[in-house]
């Protein structure tokens, strides 16, 4: 029997947290705990040691401290929880900022009730998690602006991809949908799918945008 997974929630709109712990209820596996309505609720209750969750759903706008100040301080927290940010900015920088405070995951409100539990159940499993959007302006961010990611002293991996993943990396680079490789390939959207597991599990990475900084990182484009 798996593990309860226990969230609490920070957000100052109620109809919003009623939202979130609809889409919850509907998953035996985690329970909502508590919401905290203002960022000093959330700093105050996670300075007692004794209180702990394994999932906090934050949104950046709080009263009082914002997301990023409840960041700040919860990262000095020992026992700080896997954050995942719920708000309305689909800003890449913001969520540059949000990576480097220590939040795991990203997600926009208006595909809340498609990804939150993937969400939920990605970060307690130590992963990082974005939803579709966040994801996509990430990869075109780092792909356009060509951000320097450091050196590069994994690029043997490259070695181990066989041809055909190596063009289906080149067209996910390209911000190609499974569905439009399947097309240029002319392969199936299941056998896109293997490929691209296949990928993420070669170069040790998580998802696309992942892919999108070893390939920027190693010279692929």
């Amino acid at each position: 029997m798996n593990k309860k997974i226990y969230v609490h929630i920070a957000e100052d709109h109620k109809i919003v947290i009623e939202g979130i712990i609809a889409v919850i209820n509907n998953n035996e596996d985690i329970e909502v705990k508590g919401y905290f309505l203002t960022g000093k609720e959330v700093v105050d209750w996670f300075d007692n040691k004794k209180n702990k969750t394994d999932v906090l759903i934050l949104d950046i706008n709080m009263p009082i401290l914002d997301g990023f100040d409840v960041l700040k301080r919860l990262r000095k927290n020992v026992s700080m929880p896997n954050i995942i940010i719920l708000s309305s900015y689909n800003d890449v920088r913001i969520v540059e900022e949000m990576l480097k405070l220590g939040c795991k995951g990203y997600i926009t409100k208006s595909n809340a009730g498609e990804h939150l539990i993937t969400a939920i159940k990605t970060v307690v499993e130590g992963e990082i998690y974005f939803s579709d959007d966040i994801q996509k302006d990430l990869l075109k961010y780092y792909v356009d602006k060509k951000i320097p990611v450091g050196d590069a002293p994994d690029s043997f991996l490259l070695d181990s991809l066989t041809q055909r993943e190596m063009d289906v990396l080149k067209l996910i680079i390209k911000q190609h949908s499974t569905f439009e490789i399947a097309d240029i390939l002319c392969l199936s959207i299941s056998t896109i799918d293997t490929y691209r597991k296949s990928l993420l599990r070669k170069l040790k990475v998580k998802n696309s945008v992942g892919l999108a900084m070893y390939a920027i990182k190693n010279k692929v484009i």
